[in-house]
């Protein structure tokens, strides 16, 4: 199926994520990387060796979770948009969940938007936190929204509805 849509199965997702203790216990990465790639903006960036790489710059990123201070660096510096930061920490209702966003217009804090599975469908509506975007973070900004904790395996974007 991946080969085919490039959207991983639910195995697939599941791997790349931290022990839902790891979650509850702060801001962690989640890096969802499947294919053998030139890459590795993310290792560069991180400066707790949270993500590694290593010599061949087409392995696919390993995660020490017990490394990550969910600083969030790394998600403006991935060219694939493929990692997320998630917090269990907050609450015991929901998550907290820091993706990249190059679209516009932007939401502001506090917007309610629609939350979109892998697939690109609506799952759920979702609370913005936080919008960031520093000159640092080069037209990628970083945007923090709250999620029902049923959905933090499925949630990966947003979209905006557009006013007319």
């Amino acid at each position: 199926m991946f080969e085919k849509t490039g959207i991983p199965s639910k195995e697939m997702v599941m791997e790349k994520f931290p022990t839902i203790d790891r979650i509850n216990q702060g801001p962690v990465v989640v890096v969802e990387c499947y294919k053998e790639i030139p890459c590795n903006p993310c290792q560069t960036a991180c400066k707790f060796d949270a993500i590694y790489i290593g010599e061949d710059i087409n392995s696919i990123p390993k995660v020490k979770n017990e490394n990550c201070s969910g600083c969030a660096i790394c998600l403006s510096k991935c060219p694939g948009l493929a990692i997320m930061v998630i917090d269990g920490s907050k609450s015991d209702e929901t998550v907290q969940i820091r993706i990249p966003y190059e679209l516009l217009p932007l939401p502001k804090e506090g917007d309610v938007v629609k939350g979109l599975s892998r697939e690109g469908e609506h799952i759920t509506n979702v609370k913005i936190l936080k919008v960031l975007n520093p000159k640092s973070f080069d037209r990628t900004p970083v945007i923090t929204f709250e999620v029902d904790r049923n959905y933090m395996y499925d949630i990966r974007n947003i979209k905006m509805e557009v006013q007319s």
